[in-house]
């Protein structure tokens, strides 16, 4: 979350209704002009809608040079949330500047994509973006989402949510039977959860830092207020001061952690 300007203005196009749980905003206009892609496939950018100062974090599902698509996961409630439910088509909205971490090493042999709703838009354009490699993906959405996802050659294992703003995801990574080489681990979904696959992955699978990007997009009801942390300072200051992506990563848990419990 953050209280700056935002860099860009841009006017809602369109508004469509993907399922019970997602919604598609279609962004244009003469102040998108300028924005800067970073052409990485997981992008993400601040979105201000009308009447909030406070920003939320959304995956880029395309961007065409003139037109911006975010595809928003609807909670209960939330400020993004409340304002998708009325016609917001000819409303402007404020959005910052883009980063992206999925980065796959030049050696890569295959890649793996893990997920929730929340990350789907990111999966959705890396397996449209990055058909190089062979790609296992898994998603645990609720149902009607499978038509969201391209056509490819890849292989897509689905799986529904334990419940209600639940996730069992460090079950699905701790089942997973790993190819063969070294390739590429890109995965987005509920904090904890991504916490204990990282432990897992450096721990366990003992992967180094750039055979792997877990990203922790939402938090668990009841885990404090929903504050992001936005993970570009955390690994610019790591790296200034010549910290290892380990202890990089370790500070950024650390700055999620403190965040839930205020």
């Amino acid at each position: 979350m953050t209280s700056r300007a935002p860099t860009y203005t841009a006017q809602v196009h369109a508004r469509t209704r993907l399922s019970d749980h997602l919604v598609r905003l279609e962004l244009g206009g003469e102040g998108l002009a300028g924005f800067a892609s970073t052409g990485i496939p997981d992008e993400w950018v601040p979105l201000v809608v009308p009447g909030q100062f406070q920003s939320r974090y959304y995956t880029v599902r395309s961007w065409d040079g003139t037109r911006m698509v975010l595809d928003v996961v609807v909670h209960d409630h939330g400020l993004v949330t409340e304002w998708t439910t009325g016609d917001v088509v000819g409303q402007q909205v404020g959005i910052g500047p883009a980063k992206g971490s999925f980065a796959p090493p030049s050696g890569a042999a295959w890649l793996l994509l893990v997920g929730d709703l929340t990350a789907l838009p990111a999966i959705a354009r890396v397996l449209e973006e990055r058909r190089d490699l062979p790609t296992r993906v898994w998603l645990e959405t609720p149902p009607g989402h499978e038509g969201l996802l391209p056509a490819t050659d890849a292989e897509v294992t689905w799986s529904l949510p334990p419940g209600p703003g639940e996730s069992a995801l460090a079950d699905v990574v701790g089942a997973i039977d790993w190819p063969d080489g070294d390739g590429y681990f890109w995965m987005a979904g509920e904090s904890s959860q991504m916490r204990a696959i990282r432990k897992h992955l450096m721990r366990e699978r003992r992967l180094p830092s750039a055979a792997y990007d877990v990203m922790g997009y939402w938090r668990r009801p009841g885990a404090g207020r929903a504050r992001a942390v936005d993970p570009g300072p955390v690994w610019a200051a790591g790296k200034a001061a010549g910290h290892t992506d380990e202890q990089i990563w370790a500070a950024y848990d650390a700055a999620r952690e403190k965040e839930e419990e205020r």
